[in-house]
């Protein structure tokens, strides 16, 4: 439509009598709402036969929400992995993924790149993700780094901290005993890192949490094999140190606490 001075208007676009409105710029979706413009996306499944789903033996998961696939897609497979879902050494594609969760292939391939970067899977060209096996040796190695990071915290604050401080981590030191009676990895993993977490955060440095919490989501992947065989009674021994070394801190029994991270850290 042109102006008085014989030039077209900015916006190109005709509205509800007949002339253009808006931009008529299109969004990256490529989608049509229901007025005509383009939305929101939704989810793509793949195409690929029942038999290729990465968790046979899984019952079926509710879709993902759309708010925030990326990051609720990148939580579920730390979860498959610590629970041993993901198998050590097997490969498994982003579309495949993708229709176990509801979900287009693509927040699930940016969520496996975001573990790629942390070193639990590792890319295949045309083919997918391997997820990486891991040896005793690694998981000894990432036992002594936390080690020398969380005890020399623990035992500075068990020398300065009152009794009431510690107790009131006890629920979480029992929702860790809970969880290893359920004898779910991935139950026990979230309640583990909670727990410490909660020693750490007293320490008043952001930094060292998180770095600390990301040592240990690494030490708690599962070697190859099935990890279920042996989980309970582990974890279950995992959480009674927990509570033990809670009584340590409170009475403020440097050697009682020292002994037990060592045994903690060791037999991790």
């Amino acid at each position: 439509m042109r102006d008085g001075s014989g030039a077209r208007g900015g916006s190109g676009a005709r509205d509800g009598s007949g002339a253009r409105g808006g931009s008529g710029v299109r969004d990256g979706s490529g989608v049509r709402d229901g007025s005509g413009s383009r939305g929101v996306p939704a989810a793509r499944t793949s195409s690929a036969a029942p038999s290729s789903s990465p968790f046979p033996s899984a019952s079926p998961r509710p879709a993902i929400q759309r708010a925030s696939v990326r990051g609720q897609i990148l939580d579920a497979l730390r979860a498959a992995l610590v629970a041993g879902e993901l198998a050590p050494g097997e490969v498994y594609s982003a579309p495949a993924l993708g229709e176990r969760f509801g979900v287009s292939a693509t927040p699930v391939r940016e969520a496996m790149q975001q573990l790629a970067v942390e070193g639990a899977v590792e890319v295949v060209p045309n083919r997918g993700f391997r997820v990486v096996e891991r040896g005793a040796r690694e998981l000894a190695e990432l036992a002594e780094i936390r080690g020398l990071i969380e005890a020399p915290v623990m035992l500075r604050l068990a020398c300065t901290l009152p009794a009431d401080d510690w107790e009131d981590l006890r629920p979480l030191a029992e929702e860790t005993a809970r969880a290893a009676a359920v004898g779910c990895r991935a139950t026990y993993a979230e309640a583990d890192r909670a727990f410490h977490r909660a020693i750490l955060a007293l320490a008043g440095n952001d930094q060292l949490v998180r770095i600390a919490d990301e040592l240990h989501r690494r030490a708690q992947w599962p070697l190859g094999g099935s990890p279920t065989a042996r989980a309970r009674l582990e974890l279950m021994a995992d959480a009674a140190q927990h509570l033990a070394l809670l009584d340590a801190l409170s009475a403020q029994d440097l050697s009682a606490v020292e002994a037990l991270l060592r045994e903690h850290f060791v037999s991790m």
